[in-house]
C-alpha cells in the first residue's frame, strides 16, 4: 500500500476538527442568545426553558474548550517515520487487511471517527480509546488483531506501517 503524506493527514484532521469547533462556537452563541431573549423569560415558576438553554450552552462551551485543547495537542504531534520493525504508536499510519480488502488508519490522540482522502488514499482516524486503537497500540507489521464489531469479532492483519 502506498501511504499518503503524514503531514497532510494531520492537516486533514486539524481542518475537520477546526470546522467542528467553528460550528460549536456558532451554536453556543445562538443558544446563549436564545436563553437571554425576551421570549425565553419564564412565564411561571415551572417554566425552565431559559435555564435549560443556559445549561445546554455551558455544555457546548465546555465541549468547545476541550476540542480547542485537543487541537493544540494534535498540532504538536510528532510525526516520525515508522518502519516494519517499529511498534505502533500515536502518529502511525497503518495498513490493515481483512476479507474486505486493505484500508488505512491513522492512530491519533484525538479526532477518532474522522475519515477523509489524502493523496488518493482513504484514511480513517482511530484513537487509543477506541477498540481498534487499543488493539493496535504496541503491535507490529505481521501481527493480527481481533476487534469486536456489532456482536462479531473481526480479525485484521497489520500489513504495513509508516
Amino acid at each position: 500500500m502506498r501511504f499518503p503524506d503524514k503531514t497532510r493527514v494531520l492537516e486533514g484532521i486539524v481542518a475537520a476538527l477546526s470546522g467542528t469547533l467553528a460550528q460549536l462556537a456558532k451554536g453556543v452563541a445562538e443558544i446563549r442568545q436564545g436563553a437571554t431573549h425576551a421570549e425565553a423569560k419564564p412565564e411561571n415558576d415551572k417554566d425552565t426553558r431559559a435555564l435549560e438553554q443556559s445549561y445546554l450552552a455551558r455544555g457546548q462551551a465546555m465541549r468547545a474548550e476541550a476540542l480547542a485543547d485537543e487541537l493544540v495537542l494534535l498540532r504538536s504531534l510528532e510525526l516520525s517515520t515508522l518502519g516494519p520493525d517499529d511498534i505502533i504508536r500515536a502518529g502511525a499510519l497503518i495498513a490493515l487487511e481483512d476479507d474486505d480488502g486493505t484500508r488505512c488508519v491513522f492512530l491519533a490522540p484525538h479526532g477518532g471517527g474522522v475519515s477523509f482522502e489524502v493523496d488518493g488514499v482513504a484514511v480513517t482516524v482511530v484513537t487509543p480509546v477506541s477498540a481498534l486503537g487499543r488493539a493496535l497500540l504496541g503491535r507490529q507489521v505481521g501481527d493480527d488483531v481481533e476487534v469486536r464489531v456489532r456482536n462479531s469479532v473481526r480479525t485484521l492483519s497489520i500489513v504495513a506501517i509508516a
